[in-house]
């Protein structure tokens, strides 16, 4: 018997019975016209998101929601010194992973070393924030860090650990699929797996398993927004995270008792461009703040909002990048100053295009650069997430309406993630996770370490200031001085514009009463409720549901 038959044998075992039915939780997690069995950790573009957290539950949970308050996880406790230089993380006793073998410090430090050794890896660029880690006890692992940092755990948590007697011998970890994961979270086998659904059940050892009330977790394979929106309205989905029109109307309404959403503030979704892109005509025009300014006043943000997103979203017209997630770290001066160039404006835009010599140099209708070169392009956008189509297609009606040539493509999510990650595109669509301060978007938007490894460095843009300012922020605890490093920084981001704000997606979530209970509510927010892989705290949420009696 094979290891993936043998997995699944064992993991049928687990939850078979007359209660199955009664503790799977069915989920939205992502669109797919088809899965594909992959549960590498590392792999950012074609890994299942139901991966991370799930089958490997980090050191560390971080609550936005509760003044991100640190949850322990795999460690009971981390000491950070008084100079911030080097942290300690003590993990639980007894730890195991899910084949049953012990889970120690030799792990964690073979998986550090290993992101060293095998750099594509590392999608957090883990080793320019640490200088070395070593074993203290099979319990203690020190990580000593690159700069002084008062975010030391919430840095070291982003990454799965894996177990070193899986992963040893992998010849080519960037490829490895890990069909059969062997993981330390609380859902790591895997008993079905075909093209239209996976399901996802308990970890036979795992540490937690008292407070684990869910059998297995069910993934039906749903194309777009509108196979979502079927699934959610006619109670199939127990647990959503997906734009649904008129939620009120067509899901609400269907079941008031059982059927429930609630949306917060949440990722900030900008315009960008390449300014790598391999069409060089393309790329002067890219390059030329003007241009990106007026492309930014001929966006309609509010039609954005109340056409394409029914109203759910959040206004964001900060060239900082603050909007109303970190309105309490917005300096007013930057507002002052670049505020004009994140607002409508198509009369401004026109003004702007002029001054700076994009003029319709060959009578086709469109723009061109001021060496009369042409400018062409089209915004990549996922073809399933049809809120953010609308919007681009509004955004495309405003660029043309001042005379700039551009166009609309969809591909499938996962093409889109790879060619932001690899810089094939000119101009996209994207976002910004939402975390407890702004220095996380900054962090993951503009360093050049991450550039080709997640499509948040898409816009590669990078600036050496800012990284240093960044770097200060993490350097002191000081709540004044990290106002004072992310002032300058969002000063130099809002002169330069290399994002194109244009508003905060709500915190998509719909949850179903009617088989689990203890969802995370506006009543009752204990945790973020989102499932999607940005929210290492859908775990904690994971862990508070309960069949409804």
């Amino acid at each position: 018997m094979n290891k993936v038959v043998l997995a699944a044998a064992t993991a049928l075992a687990l939850v078979s019975g007359p209660a199955m039915a009664q503790t799977v939780l069915t989920a939205n997690i992502e669109p797919a016209t088809t899965w594909v069995r992959n549960f590498n950790p590392f792999n950012q573009t074609s890994a299942r998101q139901s991966t991370l957290d799930f089958i490997y539950e980090p050191l560390v949970v971080f609550n936005r929601f509760d003044s991100n308050k640190p949850i322990f996880r795999l460690a009971e406790s981390f000491k950070l010194v008084d100079d911030l230089k080097s942290i300690e993380f003590k993990l639980r006793q007894n730890l195991k992973w899910s084949d049953g073998k012990p889970l120690t410090s030799s792990d964690v430090k073979f998986t550090y070393d290993y992101l060293k050794k095998f750099p594509a890896l590392d999608f957090v660029s883990i080793w320019t924030f640490i200088s070395g880690v070593e074993i203290v006890d099979p319990q203690t692992i020190r990580f000593t860090l690159a700069n002084p940092s008062s975010l030391a755990a919430e840095q070291l948590s982003q990454l799965p650990i894996v177990p070193e007697h899986v992963w040893k011998d992998i010849a080519d970890p960037v490829t490895f699929a890990n069909e059969a994961p062997v993981g330390s979270g609380p859902m790591t086998e895997i008993p079905r797996f075909t093209g239209q659904t996976y399901d996802q059940c308990r970890n036979p050892h795992y540490w937690d398993a008292e407070r684990l009330k869910v059998d297995c977790l069910r993934f039906p394979q749903l194309a777009d927004n509108n196979q979502i929106l079927t699934a959610t309205a006619d109670g199939t989905l127990d647990w959503g995270v997906s734009f649904i029109p008129d939620v009120e109307n067509v899901y609400v309404a269907k079941d008031p008792e059982h059927y429930h959403y609630w949306y917060s503030p949440s990722s900030m979704v900008a315009f960008l461009f390449n300014l790598e892109t391999a069409n060089e005509n393309n790329k002067k025009a890219f390059n030329d703040v003007k241009f990106r300014r007026a492309v930014s006043m001929a966006l309609d943000r509010a039609t954005m909002i109340d056409i394409a997103g029914y109203g759910y979203p959040t206004l964001n017209e900060d060239p900082g990048l603050m909007g109303e997630l970190y309105k309490s770290w917005a300096d007013p001066s930057v507002q002052a100053d670049f505020g004009k160039y994140a607002k409508y404006d198509a009369e401004a835009a026109k003004a702007l295009f002029d001054e700076a010599g994009y003029k319709d140099k060959d009578g086709d209708g469109f723009r061109d650069n001021p060496d009369g070169s042409k400018i062409s392009f089209s915004i990549i956008v996922p073809n399933s997430w049809t809120d953010w189509v609308d919007t681009v297609n509004i955004a495309i009606e405003g660029m043309q309406a001042v005379g700039i040539d551009a166009k609309i493509e969809t591909p499938e999510e996962a093409v889109w993630t790879s060619s932001l990650i690899g810089g094939k595109f000119d101009a996209a669509i994207n976002s910004l996770p939402a975390s407890a301060s702004p220095y996380y978007p900054y962090k993951r938007a503009f360093s050049a370490s991450d550039k080709g490894k997640t499509r948040f460095t898409a816009q590669r843009w990078f600036n050496p200031e800012v990284e240093k300012l960044v770097t200060q922020f993490t350097q002191t605890a000081d709540l004044s001085k990290q106002k004072e490093a992310m002032n300058k920084a969002q000063r130099i981001v809002a002169e330069n514009m290399p994002m194109i704000p244009v508003f905060n997606n709500p915190n998509w979530y719909q949850y179903n009463t009617k088989r689990f209970t203890g969802w995370s509510t506006k009543e009752n927010p204990f945790v973020n409720p989102s499932i999607s892989r940005t929210n290492p705290a859908r775990l904690l949420h994971l862990l508070a549901l309960k069949p409804a009696q």
